[in-house]
């Protein structure tokens, strides 16, 4: 029969809830911020897409605060095991608010927003409302936490994706990003419901002790493992569960992609870490089990096809748009290599990644935009002689699309040899890895300089109708994006300190 808590128990539940409270300020802030803002798009008059925008900047760079007072609290989980403090996290919260003041910088620049949106205040809402998704996603120790925070960033996903309401191209987006979503979706719960079937828990600690305790079935634990890793692997990208990516990176806004290819992409390589490093480290299987089949195999698999892949289709693409979402598939390869080493070095080389990916492709986008600005759409043709006319954004574009191959001396290069290094350091079975990603980065250097070689080295078969000449602001933000691109190539113990602290992850968990 059923007992109710005594008074004694329902006194310790709430001091538990008090003192998690405290530990959990960015996102109580983030969500502060967040409803202030539907208050200002319901309260304001007139233009109000500027004191939105702004308010959003501020908001996000105030956040930056609480995060950085959380690096003096110890490192523990709190309501109940659901949620999780680290440095890993702590590394993932920083890297979501940035990324969201540039997805709002970068939309300040898109012209196409005045043209097909009246009024913008949901937009800032709802970038807000996925970064706290993300941060949640990054600090989830339990699976009910994991589904919720996966369909909080899921959702505000499709609605940004399908912003631009009378754009059919958007709402296609929209449309294909919420069938795909809402398929891998149902698989994760599903390999979540086997999990919890096999172990009668939630928490990934104590799935990865009960496991550790009892065995598992070793057919029902290959099963879970591949549907769960079908809806992580919708969230990164990877082949085969890319499908979505080409559609929404080419239909959604441009702000939007640039956010998805690399905000809502690192969520899922932090979810898809935190999960198997904790829950199920050798698969769930026992070691004499003969299928010997591990989410570690599943990845390479994932790894190599999606590198391949991403580029080898790339090579055919002529919008723009559509030609970064396949080099965003054969980069979630690259950031796979990582993840499979298993190390303290195979994890700091997938954050520093994480990193320069963050620079190089939020640049790359932005640039995109502006030129979309002046030519009025994304197609390789009308890059034609754009290095005259826009000499400083050709320059800046060539050194983000150099890094995004992975080329001295940008962070790219950095990057790609962290991810090289910590595949060598396992051992000679991964050396056909790093061949493979090698080889793929040369196949990378042929469509990522199309887009150069138009520039300025190929004349423009369009008479020059209006000017290219770019705003002062537009182009400090962009020189400082390249000049980071470029010193951080060469300087770069900042970034890659910040990994290593970031990467003794799960402290708390596995001691």
């Amino acid at each position: 029969m059923f007992e109710l808590p005594s008074g004694a128990e329902i006194q310790g539940i709430i001091a538990s809830l008090k003192a998690s409270v405290g530990f959990f300020i960015p996102e109580i802030y983030l969500s502060v911020l967040f409803m202030l803002l539907i208050v200002i798009d319901l309260v304001a008059k007139g233009r109000k897409n500027n004191l939105l925008s702004i308010t959003t900047l501020l908001g996000l760079a105030g956040s930056t605060i609480f995060i950085y007072q959380q690096h003096s609290l110890p490192a523990g989980e709190l309501f109940f095991g659901m949620y999780v403090l680290d440095e890993f996290a702590l590394f993932f919260k920083y890297f979501f608010v940035l990324s969201g003041i540039l997805a709002v910088i970068v939309t300040m620049a898109d012209e196409q927003f005045d043209r097909e949106v009246k009024s913008i205040g949901e937009y800032y809402a709802l970038i807000v409302a996925m970064v706290i998704g993300m941060i949640m996603m990054a600090s989830s120790a339990d699976l009910l936490m994991i589904f919720l925070s996966m369909e909080l960033v899921s959702f505000t996903g499709y609605l940004l994706a399908g912003y631009f309401k009378r754009n059919s191209r958007s709402s296609e987006a929209a449309l294909k990003y919420l069938v795909y979503g809402a398929v891998s979706s149902g698989l994760m719960v599903y390999g979540f419901s086997l999990i919890y079937g096999i172990t009668a828990q939630t928490n990934l600690i104590k799935i990865s002790l009960e496991l550790a305790a009892h065995g598992s079935d070793s057919l029902v634990m290959i099963l879970a493992t591949l549907v769960v890793l079908a809806g992580f692997g919708y969230k990164i990208g990877a082949v085969p569960f890319h499908f979505w990516s080409p559609d929404v990176y080419e239909g959604a806004p441009t702000p939007i992609t640039a956010y998805l290819s690399v905000a809502s992409k690192a969520a899922g390589f932090a979810l898809l870490m935190r999960f198997f490093y904790i829950a199920i480290p050798h698969g769930g299987l026992p070691p004499e089990d003969k299928l010997g089949l591990d989410w570690v195999s599943l990845l390479m698999l994932l790894s190599v096809a999606s590198m391949i892949y991403g580029n080898v289709v790339a090579l055919w693409q002529k919008n723009v748009k559509r030609l970064l979402a396949y080099s965003s598939i054969a980069h979630a390869g690259y950031i796979l290599l990582g993840i499979i080493v298993m190390s303290d070095l195979g994890t700091q080389a997938t954050l520093l990644y994480l990193l320069s990916y963050f620079l190089m492709n939020f640049g790359a986008f932005y640039v995109v935009i502006l030129i979309a600005n002046k030519t009025g759409n994304e197609n390789l043709e009308d890059y034609r002689g754009l290095g005259i006319k826009m000499p400083l954004a050709g320059a800046a574009l060539t050194v983000f699309l150099i890094s995004l191959v992975g080329l001295p001396p940008t962070v790219g290069f950095i990057g790609k040899l962290y991810i090289f290094s910590a595949l060598l350091a396992k051992g000679s079975l991964y050396l056909g890895l790093a061949l493979v990603g090698i080889m793929t980065s040369v196949i990378s250097l042929y469509y990522y300089m199309l887009i150069p070689l138009n520039m300025f080295l190929r004349e423009s078969k369009k008479p020059d109708e209006k000017s290219m000449k770019l705003d002062l602001a537009p182009q400090i933000f962009m020189t400082v994006l390249m000049i980071l691109t470029l010193v951080f190539g060469i300087y770069f113990a900042p970034l890659s300190d910040f990994a290593k602290y970031s990467s003794a992850m799960f402290g708390i968990t596995l001691h």
